[in-house]
């Protein structure tokens, strides 16, 4: 692990303050570092738009985490009830400062065994002894986990990434193991609906759903590139420029976080959240629930101790959009039904 750490380290990323339009993306991201329980972003839209950029610059701006030094599964020592079963066996902790957000690619050709982790062959051959090899949800704790493509992943994979984002942890229970380890991370998925639809049952596990799309404007166009160029010629300067942006973003996320227990939801919101589920006909009440979680989420990144319209209306696109079911009497796409449904209920 202390390779792998250290190798982020040194990498310059992108910074998010400089990031070009897609402000939908952006702001669903910074929900979710918000309030990490919100269910994941889903981004599907044009290739070379920047998601994974965006993606893994957001975490590079978080503040680092504490964890428990040695911990394989990036434990926070401030979460006892959390812990994996080796911490919980040990005599005594120390805590390891510093650590920056992991964000873990999960490929679509990846087997089981590295997901959620496998025997160490190597010791059981070399040694004869049973150890555990971490997959990529061991890593992925705490952090983002990265799916491109997502439509096309594999239905096993999606099977065990549903069990594992209602439980909050992986349990591997195989070839006389039994491990129990915590996995919260913020899955994020992106990929082009036109190569194939996702799952109805991993759609609804991702709390908020957001359209890229290739700028239009010209303007826009340049500054992408014009960026994009003076951060291939020095990443090292083209980061410090943007040093300030990023700190001053980094303390409203911390202060949104603080804040968010005590943003107020007023009845009259969860009222026009109600009426607006109940005219997209969406199933269940798991959309207003991320709907109205949401909008607790920006408002307390905007600074405010109370949802309003606003920051309801705001947030309703992505956190529902993806929920409508198909009305083959109607051509309009999901965004411009909520859309439609939005001036409807708000008129």
């Amino acid at each position: 692990m202390d390779t792998w750490v250290e190798s982020v380290n040194v990498r310059v990323l992108f910074p998010f303050s400089a990031i070009v339009g897609q402000d939908e993306m952006k702001r669903a991201l910074l929900i979710a570092a918000v309030d990490p329980g919100i269910g994941g972003v889903l981004a599907f839209g044009d290739r070379g738009t920047g998601k994974s950029t965006t993606v893994r610059a957001l975490a590079a701006l978080l503040p680092p985490m504490d964890v428990v030094e040695g911990c394989r599964f990036v434990c926070d020592p401030a979460a006892k009830d959390e812990w994996c079963d080796e911490c919980r066996a040990r005599p005594g902790i120390a805590t390891r400062a510093g650590m920056p957000v992991p964000v873990v690619d999960l490929p679509l050709g990846a087997t089981e065994d590295r997901v959620v982790g496998a025997l160490d062959l190597e010791r059981a051959l070399a040694r004869g002894e049973k150890a555990f090899e971490p997959g990529l949800l061991a890593r992925a704790n705490r952090g983002f986990l990265y799916i491109d493509e997502v439509n096309l992943l594999e239905d096993h994979l999606v099977d065990l990434l549903l069990d594992v984002a209602a439980s909050g942890e992986n349990v591997v229970e195989r070839e006389g193991l039994s491990v129990r380890h915590p996995a919260r991370f913020v899955l994020v998925g992106s990929g082009n609906p036109e190569e194939g639809e996702l799952r109805p049952q991993l759609l609804d596990r991702f709390g908020l759903s957001v359209e890229v799309r290739t700028p239009g404007d010209i303007p826009t166009r340049v500054e992408v590139v014009k960026r994009r160029e003076a951060f291939e010629r020095d990443r090292a300067g083209f980061a410090a420029a943007w040093q300030a942006a990023e700190a001053e973003m980094r303390a409203r996320i911390l202060g949104a976080r603080a804040r968010l227990p005590g943003v107020i939801v007023p009845d009259a919101m969860l009222e026009v959240a109600a009426k607006l589920c109940i005219r997209l006909g969406t199933d269940g009440l798991r959309a207003e629930l991320t709907l109205i979680r949401a909008a607790r989420a920006l408002a307390a990144f905007e600074g405010t101790d109370a949802v309003q319209t606003a920051t309801l209306r705001a947030v309703a696109p992505a956190a529902l959009r993806h929920r409508l079911r198909r009305d083959p009497l109607d051509e309009a796409g999901s965004g411009a039904r909520v859309e439609r449904a939005l001036t409807e209920v708000f008129a």
